[in-house]
């Protein structure tokens, strides 16, 4: 935040409205500019134009997409987060799937919104894929009302998953989420689960205890102290079959026949939470079990960094030749997807740690000011965007196109691990929590303060940065 360095006898709202004034007034002057070099090959359509914030000077910034920096090389591609409107239509059913959507239309919605054309790719790990694996969970818990089985027949199923990728289709979804997420129709239908049907389920599994572990899922404490997850392994080992025979032999959890079947009886159990539960409150609990998993792992490809560790390996201080390998290298990471808080973390590590094990034993990520956003996609090159780690969605607005929330997307330090063994990163323990922000005393750039929520927008797409930033 560099107002702060160049105004510095500004303080607190005052310093934020000059800058957002300045901003505002120089993308006004860009649009003009550029409408006049595409006037004669680009006439925006009403929808397109861009509107003047409608209130407050933190309201969102709309830029018409003349706005957007033109690309003359048609080899070279468009920047990732390209503003599109989707375009709505009628969807060709097959006519066979025996459910009524309109039930959950408002979660078919959400999901489309989530999967939406242009960002699907972009948000398939932490947004889109739990969302439709939620949304095909809550289809089944529908199905149950008007057939008393928890799992849909192969035929069925696949007439049905054919309707929903085109519902989602035709609401604006891309329609490759079946490939970007590992969806298929067998998903609806149990696979290897011995206990199909609600009435066998009912008489197996306590399922009062279950209802009451996960009816209310808490986003802050489930994760690291479980209550609705432990409840539907439990039921799901019971339904499998396995139970007392797991009891007996703890390693028989390991084997192939074993794990498969437990899977599919998950997802049973999955459907009957989805029967008893209401759409948005299923969805709730669903999307919060997801993010426990996804804020595991870190999801990015790391190629092997031999050129970084070539001109890190022996470095003690500031280097231009090692820093510019590191930003090179980097650069190519900021190209896959946007990533959570808690996975950049993890991220970081991972990264770290096979720098550590070619050689690179100096904290380059002190030397070169890398940041925990710079693991993240980078709009336009200007601020990297790190998702929070609870349940987000894509939102859609007719003005500005797609936006989602930011977290943490001030300059927070990343990590450098102390060792060079790869293990898993807990950030469970209670002395584990994310970095602090930052303060004028450790990072050259001090914040703005700033009151309340800031909506911060770059030139591709607008961001809504959620946060305080301090000095």
């Amino acid at each position: 935040m560099d107002c702060c360095q160049t105004v510095s006898h500004l303080k607190g709202s005052l310093c934020c409205q000059l800058l957002l004034f300045f901003i505002w007034l120089s993308s006004f002057q860009d649009a003009v500019a550029l409408d006049t070099v595409f006037e004669q090959s680009y006439v925006p359509t009403m929808p397109e134009l861009a509107k003047p914030p409608s209130s407050g000077i933190f309201g969102p910034i709309e830029i018409s997409p003349a706005v957007i920096p033109h690309y003359p090389d048609p080899d070279e591609p468009f920047p990732p987060m390209y503003p599109t409107f989707p375009t709505r239509y009628e969807p060709v059913l097959t006519g066979k799937c025996p459910v009524k959507f309109s039930a959950i239309s408002s979660i078919m919605d959400k999901t489309a919104s989530d999967c939406s054309q242009p960002l699907a790719a972009l948000v398939g790990n932490v947004i889109c894929c739990p969302q439709l694996s939620s949304l095909i969970r809550i289809f089944q818990g529908l199905y149950s009302f008007n057939s008393a089985k928890l799992v849909l027949q192969n035929s069925v199923a696949s007439d049905c998953f054919t309707d929903i990728i085109s519902i989602l289709a035709s609401r604006g979804a891309n329609s490759t989420i079946p490939t970007l997420c590992s969806v298929k129709s067998s998903n609806l239908t149990g696979g290897s689960c011995p206990v199909q049907d609600v009435n066998t389920f009912e008489k197996t599994v306590n399922t009062s205890r279950l209802l009451e572990a996960c009816t209310t899922v808490d986003p802050l404490k489930e994760c690291c102290r479980p209550i609705c997850q432990p409840a539907i392994m439990d039921a799901a080992l019971q339904i499998s079959g396995k139970q007392l025979t797991l009891d007996e032999n703890k390693n028989l959890v390991g084997e192939p026949n074993h794990i498969d079947t437990l899977s599919d009886c998950k997802g049973v159990v999955y459907a009957y939470l989805s029967r008893k539960l209401s759409p948005d409150v299923v969805n709730t609990a669903f999307r919060i079990l997801s993010a426990c998993k996804v804020n595991k792992v870190c999801p990015l490809d790391f190629k092997q960094p031999l050129e970084v560790i070539k001109a890190c390996r022996n470095v003690a201080a500031p280097s231009p030749s090692c820093c510019s390998s590191l930003n090179t290298y980097i650069a190519g990471i900021q190209k896959q997807m946007l990533i959570t808080n808690r996975q950049a973390i993890i991220c970081a590590t991972v990264f770290g740690s096979v720098l550590r094990k070619g050689g690179v034993m100096t904290n380059i990520y002190d030397l070169c000011d890398v940041d925990l956003k710079d693991f993240s996609i980078q709009a336009y090159g200007q601020q990297g965007c790190l998702l929070r780690s609870l349940p987000a969605d894509v939102m859609f607005d007719n003005s500005t196109g797609f936006s989602f929330t930011c977290d943490l997307s001030d300059n927070i330090a990343a990590p450098w691990p102390s060792s060079s063994s790869i293990s898993s990163v807990s950030l469970c323990g209670p002395e584990m929590s994310l970095p602090a922000l930052p303060t004028s005393e450790t990072f050259k750039n001090p914040g703005c303060r700033c009151g309340g929520e800031l909506k911060f927008l770059v030139p591709i797409i607008s961001f809504l940065v959620f946060g305080t930033l301090l000095y």
